[in-house]
């Protein structure tokens, strides 16, 4: 089964080779990787989707959690959430095809971002159902390239006292980062 997981980090050096080597190391693998800063520049979210039945990812979250660095780790597959991936795709656009092009675009609520006269680069953000659609519809016309982001994800409605924004304890991230620099 696949997991999401959230993962509230430290945002300094090294964090982000010390997860993925806590991955390595046991033989797991990351299938999807974010990483961005809160709106505390010291905290990073990581998103992280990898596949492993209920019991191997429970160790894999205590695993985690040991991490120096880790604040807080929340498995949202089995709640409420929404996510998100963004890719850019460039595609072969010769004038006959650009117009099913920029309709296929405007469908999948996409923007173009490029064009030249032999390709078209469009920008398309949505679920990774959306996004593989979209790829299945440009195939026959002829993707020359595919930049995925990944997926982003954060639990849905107002914030959980026990799940996003919380650190350990239930003490919001911005008290458990300022706590742990005193």
């Amino acid at each position: 089964m696949r997991h999401t997981i959230s993962v509230f980090v430290e945002n300094k050096f090294g964090v982000l080779a010390r997860i993925a080597g806590l991955f390595s190391a046991r033989g797991f693998n990351i299938d999807s990787l974010s990483v961005g800063e809160t709106t505390d520049p010291t905290v990073s979210r990581m998103t992280i989707l990898t596949s492993g039945d209920d019991q191997i990812i429970e160790q894999v979250i205590k695993q985690l959690r040991r991490l120096v660095d880790v604040i807080k780790v929340i498995d949202l597959t089995q709640s409420d959430y929404v996510e998100r991936e963004m890719v850019l795709i460039k595609v072969d656009a010769p004038s006959a095809h650009r117009a099913e092009i920029l309709r296929i675009c405007d469908i999948f609520r996409g923007k173009i971002v490029d064009v030249n006269p032999k390709t078209m680069t469009m920008e398309v953000t949505g679920d990774e159902g959306k996004i593989n659609a979209l790829i299945d519809l440009l195939k026959p016309i002829g993707i020359k390239e595919i930049a995925r982001t990944g997926k982003v994800a954060m639990a849905r409605g107002k914030q959980d006292k026990n799940l996003a924004g919380k650190g350990q304890g239930g003490m919001p991230l911005e008290e458990v980062v300022s706590e742990e620099k005193t």
